[in-house]
Order: structure tokens, then sequence, then C-alpha cells
């Protein structure tokens, strides 16, 4: 039970814009599955009238025993949560809540909807929408979904709906179902209660007119907070000539808090609900009296894949593994290949056999990486992809990768050989064992970084059930492994490559510095997420790593010309043991310390970025001033390329000072669930990402992934204008 109630702290709360569009007819919207839950935005009526008030209502389908969550889930779980952003004019209320079902979990008590449920929100229209347009209503939506296990779920919903001068009739499909919905939900009805703490008791007393002849059996309190009562508790039932009164169990507001001075919620009868807001007082006589009633009811009533979606995010996810290839995140891992392909050129068996085990080590990591990414999720963190290097022992542990790899290239050590022989026997290195990990490394360090295309498939795959998921990843990890597959299987392209030779060696140890290029880079993310003395524990494990490679390739060196070897050896497992011990205390070192006297952070001359929250969005544009929202992360080397090219020159930080705009910045090198749903609302699961907010009100534009500063400049002058 700890572990579902820690659950539902993890839950993300989406952010979504609405956007205007155009055309005609009823409204339409399209459900989307979450992986338990088929959700989707209906209207009551057929079209909006502008100054009227519509209700469009989530739908929630339900996978068959599982649940979601009234506005107070009771003793644990989490409410659903829908989050507008609207035209200026445009306002959405609050949720009407249909009453809840009880659902008993072992000791707990939860108020939950199973089955069907639809969750009408009042949107009004301004008086100066344009009959004869369309809107598309946007709106991202947040479930906590249980069984004996809770798993968030989140989609992003579009309704278009026509606007029209007259009264619109109600919509074709759903209307009479949102109409029965808020006909059923817990109204206001002039009743009168009171509550008092006697004896331990917490007495609830309503009386009036509705309630007269009432049937009263299982009637039940479902307060709207979630410390006023014990919920798993049982309610006694005391029945009056006019009401009743309920007989609850005090909770934490009552017991070690500071008692409220009302109590409101909403009290359940058979055939009606009712809402009530009780004030502190004695019990009326008119409200008990009568015992109990003659029954009570006890516990609570019980209550397809997108094949073409399926097939465009597969294509999607192909063509962004082929453009991955081309992303400055790929490029030191260049050298590992290029090394590689270099020994085997003119031996077509080990090519092909190279470029078969380079496949399956990059289908397997890409495969290994999206099934705990999907575990995760599932456990309810909020990560998306690139998640493996938001974790500071794994940013250290592949940088001491890096640096060995680095080492063995420059001829430190080698790996599966002997150094004598250096010029013929090259070709016999870097095996198929070699291409499979040349194959998971350059997936690990590669993938953090999104390519066109990938961005939105990944964003499809991460709300599908696992298999269609991993199906979504499959098709990108193909896609990424293809050109370099192709190539070893065309003898035409490889036979242009010189006759191996000594060469070999020298553009092997010059292909090192890639690799030595980005253990630094790892470093540097390193030192973004972790304090000082973290730092120079991994500066200290990569002086111990590199000396004991050394003391390998010494003891390597002595057994070649038949000298003992075991004191280098031993000496070298030392240095290795040292370096493991100091990457794993980088466990326990202190993060950096938060500046919190400096409002901004310089992001090129002249221009400075703010910490980028949805409520600082929401303040500027409340102001009418342009902003660029800058998603990106120390480890995502294709972020820093656009950070360096295109947002560091003079000319973007002067069209910054004229149009008045501001760089927000949402820095996502370690976890953060808030920026992980804002990313999530955009279809997206990973950096970087741009959005541009105008001026005057609208749903963001959203930026390339490569930019350049000519795109930025355009883009503010356009949102300024």
């Amino acid at each position: 039970m700890l572990i579902r109630k820690l659950l539902v702290a993890v839950q993300a709360v989406l952010f979504a814009g609405l956007l205007a569009g155009s055309g005609g007819g009823q409204a339409l919207a399209g459900p989307v599955n979450t992986g338990h839950i088929e959700a989707e935005l209906v209207a009551q009526d057929a079209a909006a009238v502008p100054g009227a008030t519509i209700y469009v209502a989530l739908r929630q389908k339900i996978q068959p025993g599982w649940h979601t969550y009234w506005r107070n889930p009771g003793d644990a779980g989490d409410a659903t949560k829908i989050v507008w952003t609207l035209p200026t004019g445009w306002t959405a209320g609050d949720i009407v809540w249909p009453t809840p079902e009880k659902s008993r979990v072992g000791p707990l008590l939860d108020y939950a909807y199973k089955g069907e449920v639809l969750l009408p929100v009042p949107i009004t229209v301004p008086v100066d929408a344009r009959p004869g347009s369309t809107v598309t209503l946007k709106a991202a939506a947040a479930f906590l979904v249980c069984e004996e296990i809770c798993i968030p779920e989140d989609a992003v919903l579009t309704l278009d709906l026509p606007i029209v001068a007259g009264a619109p009739g109600p919509d074709p499909k759903w209307g009479a179902v949102v109409a029965k919905t808020l006909a059923d939900a817990p109204k206001s009805a002039g009743l009168k209660a009171v509550f008092k703490l006697e004896g331990g008791v917490l007495k609830l007393a309503v009386t009036g007119a509705p309630l007269k002849g009432a049937d009263m059996a299982g009637a039940y309190f479902f307060p709207y907070s979630g410390k006023v009562i014990d919920h798993a508790a049982d309610q006694t039932i005391e029945r009056g000539p006019e009401g009743l009164t309920l007989g609850l169990t005090p909770g934490y507001d009552f017991t070690s808090g500071t008692p409220p001075t009302e109590l409101s919620g909403v009290l359940a009868l058979k055939g009606q609900s009712v809402e009530v807001t009780a004030t502190a007082g004695d019990p009326p006589v008119t409200a008990s009296g009568l015992g109990a009633p003659p029954s009570v009811a006890k516990g609570a009533a019980k209550g397809p894949v997108d094949a073409k979606g399926l097939l465009t995010a597969l294509v999607f996810a192909f063509l962004g593994g082929l453009i991955l290839n081309l992303m400055p995140c790929v490029f030191p891992v260049l050298s590992m290949k290029a090394a590689s392909l270099a020994g085997h050129a003119h031996d077509p068996g080990k090519t092909r056999l190279q470029g078969l085990a380079f496949l399956v080590g990059v289908v397997a990591t890409f495969l290994a990486l999206a099934g705990l990414l999907i575990a995760l999720r599932a456990g309810g963190a909020a990560v998306g992809w690139g998640f493996q290097l938001q974790s500071p022992v794994v940013v250290a542990s592949l940088a001491l990768v890096m640096l060995l790899v680095a080492l063995n290239m420059s001829g430190v050590f080698e790996f599966g050989t002997s150094v004598q022989g250096v010029g013929g026997s090259i070709s016999a290195r870097g095996g198929v064992t070699g291409a499979f990990f040349t194959g998971a490394l350059a997936v690990v360090v590669a993938a953090p970084c999104t390519a066109p295309f990938m961005a939105g498939a990944l964003g499809f795959a991460l709300v599908q059930p696992p298999l269609i998921s991993l199906s979504v990843f499959l098709a990108l990890a193909l896609g990424f492994a293809a050109p370099f597959v192709i190539l070893t299987f065309a003898p035409a392209l490889l036979a242009r490559l010189p006759r191996p030779g000594a060469w070999m060696d020298t553009l092997k140890k010059g292909l090192a510095f890639p690799m030595y290029g980005t253990a630094a880079w790892l470093v540097w993310v390193f030192s973004q997420q972790s304090g000082s003395i973290a730092l120079g524990e991994v500066f200290a494990a990569a002086v111990l790593l590199a000396f004991g490679a050394w003391l390998y390739g010494h003891a390597q060196t002595r057994r070649a010309v038949g000298k003992p070897s075991l004191v280098p050896l031993l000496l070298a497992l030392l240095s290795l043991a040292g370096a493991v011990a100091l990457t794993a205390l980088t466990l326990q070192a202190p993060g950096p310390v938060a500046a919190t006297a400096q409002a901004s952070t310089p992001s090129g001359p002249g221009l400075a970025s703010e910490p980028w929250s949805p409520e600082r969005v929401a303040a500027l544009r409340a102001q009418g001033r342009p902003i660029l929202v800058d998603f990106t992360a120390a480890w995502c080397v294709t972020c820093q390329v656009n950070e360096k090219v295109a947002l560091s020159g003079a000319g973007v930080a002067q069209v910054f000072k004229d149009r008045n705009a501001v760089l927000l910045k949402a820095d996502w090198t370690n976890r953060d669930a808030t920026i992980a749903a804002a990313l999530a609302e955009h279809g997206r699961a990973g950096v970087p990402l741009y959005l541009v907010y105008p001026a005057k009100g609208g749903p963001p534009v959203i930026l390339p992934q490569l930019l350049t500063e000519g795109m930025v400049i355009e883009a503010i002058e356009k949102a300024a204008s």
C-alpha cells in the first residue's frame, strides 16, 4: 500500500493549448488509447454560440478491472486532471464531478470511477466568436488508473467545434449522454447541514424537504477534503422525520490538525445525490430519532489499436533513426564505426558479420532502454527518452567507459590480442563482440537526442501498450543501424578503401581523439548534475583507470617478450577497483547548490534566460510578451549546438531586446516531472523542443530541432507582430 501511495506523488500534470481552426458540421473528436483508458472530448451541443456556455466532457472508457478517481480519491489515488490553455475570451470552469463509487482495496477505501464516465466542463464562448468558423478545443488530461497496481497515463485530446449564430441542436452521438451526466450530477438542494464532534464521533446532520420520505438505506457522505474523515471506517445512519444524521470517524483535521469551519461534500442516497455544506453546530432533533434504515447496502456497486497511427509511427520512427545518424549526438561514435570497418573492408564475410553484430547491438540496446523506460513510466516515474543520462552515476560510468575505449584505440593497451604484429593483426581486432558493443555504445550516447520524425514517433509510442511501444522502438533501431549495415553489404563501396596496412593503426589512433572528446563532454554533463566533490572523485577515478590501462598494456608487452607480468596485472586490477569505488562514491556526493540570488542565466552575448515554469509562461503571456521556451539538457549535444549556433548571436539578442521577448530555459539535465509532462503535452518524449508563444495569444509554434539564428529571429519577429 505504501508503494501505491508513493505512485500518486509522481503523476504528471500536463499542459495543453487551444488551437483555432476552420470547418463545419457537427462536433468532431478522436479517442486516444492511453493504455488502460480510451479517452476523448465530447460535446453536449453540436455547435457553440457566441456568448453562451457549452459543456465539453472528458469521456473515459476504463478497462474492466481498473478504475480512475474522483476529486477526493479517498485513502489513496489521485484525481483526474484536465488543463486547458484557451485563447483570449475563452474560459473553462471546474469539472462537474459525477458521484463516485466506493472501491475497497485491503484496509483502504477509495472513491473511484469504473467502466465509462464523463467529466463535463463548462466553457464560456466569447461574444466576439465568429459564426461560420470552427475552433479546435485542446486539453491535456492526466489519469491515475489502478487495479492492484497504479499507472499514471495521459493524453492530449482535441475537439473541433463549429460556431453558429442560432441555437444549436444537441450533438447527435453524445448530446443526450452529456445531458444525463449533468442531470444526475450532485447539486445543491437547499438542505441545511451542521456537524459536531462528540465523544470521538463526527456527527453530520442534514435536514430539508428533499429528504422527507427519501430511501436512506446506504446513505453515504463523500467529503471533498481528504483529511476530514477516516474514509475506510463505516458510516452509521440515524433517520429523523426531516432528515438524517451520519456518524463519521474523524480524520486528521479533527484529530491532529486545525478543525475546519465547514464540511463540504456529496450526500449520496438511493436514486439521488446532493451537495451539502455543513457548518459547526448542534444537530437538530428532526435529524434523528427514527433509528437506522431497515436495510443498509453494503459495499460499492460494481460497475482497439489505431492501425493507421501505428503505421505512421513505424515509418516516422524508421526515418527518425536514419536521420539520427546525422545528429551531433552521434558524431563522436562514428570513429568507432570507421575504425571497425576499416579493418575488414576487403574481407566481405567478416565485414557482413560485423554489420549484423552492430545491428544486433543497436536493436538489443534500443529495446532494453525502451523496456526500462516503459517499466519506469508504468511505475509512475515521470521520465522520457534519454533518461539514462539523467543519472549522474550512469554519466560518470559512461565517461570512464569512453576513456577506456579511447585509451585502447590509442594503443595504451590491446583488447583481445597481443601487441606483436600490429600491422598484420589489426584486421583481426574489433570482431563480432566489438561490433556489438560499438552498436550498444552508439545507442546509449546518441539516443538522448531526438531527430526530426523521431520525436512524434516516440510521443506516440509512450502512450501505447508495451508491445506496440516496443515495435516503434524496434523501427527506430532499424533506421539507426541501417546505414552502417547497408554499407557492410555493399562491396563496391568497401572496395574503394585502401588495402589493410600500417595506415589503419594510424587511423585508429587518430580516431581515438573524438572518444576522448566524448569522455570530456560526459564529465562536463556530470559537472552540471553534481557538486565539486563528486566531480573530483570522477577525475580521480579517471586517473586510476588510465593508470590501470597503462599497467595492463605494460603487462601485455612484458608477456609478449617472455617476461613476468603478474605484478603489473595485479596493480592494474587494484587501479580498476579503485576507479570503480570512486565512481560508486558519486552516489553519496552532494549535488550542486542551486543559485537563488540569480534570476536569470546567460545564454549568449547580451541574451539572458530565465528558468521555465508553467506559472512564468502564464504571467508573461498575460503581459503580452513573446516567449521562446528552450527545452534542453546538458547531455543533449544537439541542444548545446543549437545554443551556440542559434541562440548566442548578437542579432538574436537584439531582436529579443527590440521585441521585449523572453527566453525561458526548461533544463531537463536532471529528472523533472513537470518538464516531462510539458514535453508529453506536445507529443514529445525527449529534448530538444523549442516553443514560441505569440504576444497576442494563441497556441505556441514548434520550431525545428536543428535551429539557425535566422529561424529564431524570424520566429520572434512573427510572434511579436
